[in-house]
């Protein structure tokens, strides 16, 4: 017998970030840095910073809350939770577990899955299989990560870069003869480049300990010209490779929604990619990179500002730690 095969749209989307904004006036009086040097070399103006207390399973919740109210749905409608974070509450219970609880999802099923900033659509592609294989009609990917909660403030190379929010979006079986929908997806994984982004302690390597905590440890490490590098070059190559293996070209894309870890990365993609500034979506200068959270922001101030409308062809694309790299083709579906 035949494994059925459904196409996958995305017919929802929810997102939230905190009120509370840490600008690069703010930075200045945190440590060595002013607004022009930021500006030059990330693009970012400002960021959302939670309040102490506040989880990535609170943003996920949220986002959550806002996807359901703008799709006239209600929690029992969710089958499965799938959340890419790299800053869960806590190692267990897992934050998919976390947010279903807040949200009052008690039909629901959920796991994690760690990609770093790749993280939403390495969960995208995960849970779309639950659809295309008929085993669920809805199924919610949530990308969410409190990256203040893991970032040295003296470290003006790593605390310039970083937000916090939350996106998620719903996916369902695509009605027949429905052209819209998740098209092809690309992924790899290159493990050599882990020691150039990482958190050091905290896991099994290195537990929790005075040591570990002394050597500042628990924090974001990062080689900037290593990763820059590399992403400039991944971007633009998994992006190709997914074009290319469904007889397109970057010309037939209506928008790139890149995560947004740094302007000057957004900008050598977009020019290796040969497509122009409008084409390209670029809000990393009011949210910073929210890592697992940076695509579905991309897609609401798209569809906010009118770039992003139904029958549109975009194109999602990341590189994060690990290596981790990404690129989910999709035909808009609202």
């Amino acid at each position: 017998m035949s494994t059925p095969s459904y196409r996958v749209k995305i017919s929802g989307l929810g997102t939230y970030v905190p009120d509370r904004l840490l600008t690069n006036a703010d930075l200045e009086k945190m440590v060595k840095t002013n607004n022009e040097w930021i500006m030059e070399r990330t693009g970012i103006r400002e960021r959302h910073i939670v309040e102490k207390g506040t989880a990535t399973s609170d943003l996920g919740a949220r986002a959550v809350e806002c996807l359901l109210r703008h799709m006239h749905l209600t929690p029992d409608d969710i089958e499965l939770i799938v959340v890419g974070t790299v800053t869960p509450d806590m190692f267990f219970p897992s934050t998919a577990c976390l947010i279903q609880n807040k949200v009052g999802a008690t039909r629901t099923w959920g796991f994690d899955l760690s990609g770093a900033c790749c993280g939403f659509i390495y969960a995208l592609t995960a849970g779309a299989q639950f659809i295309r294989s008929g085993a669920h009609r809805r199924v919610v990917v949530v990308g969410a990560d409190v990256m203040s909660s893991i970032i040295d403030y003296k470290d003006r190379n790593t605390c310039v870069l970083f937000g916090d929010g939350a996106g998620a979006v719903m996916l369902e079986r695509a009605e027949d003869g429905e052209a819209f929908g998740i098209i092809d997806f690309a992924h790899e994984v290159d493990g050599s480049g882990g020691p150039y982004l990482y958190m050091p302690a905290g896991g099994s390597l290195n537990p929790s300990s005075h040591e570990t905590v002394d050597k500042n440890m628990h924090v974001v490490h990062q080689d900037g010209k290593q990763v820059f590098k590399y992403a400039v070059r991944k971007m633009a190559e998994i992006s190709e490779t997914v074009l290319k293996r469904n007889n397109l070209t970057a010309h037939d894309v209506k928008l790139l929604i890149p995560h947004q870890a740094n302007m000057r990365i957004i900008q050598a993609t977009a020019d290796r990619l040969g497509l122009p500034p409008e084409r390209v979506m670029l809000n990393i200068s009011k949210y910073g990179n929210t890592t697992a959270a940076t695509i579905p922001l991309g897609m609401a101030d798209a569809i906010a500002e009118g770039r992003l409308n139904r029958g549109d062809l975009a194109l999602l694309v990341s590189v994060g730690a690990g290596y981790t790299v990404g690129a989910v083709l999709v035909r808009w579906a609202f």
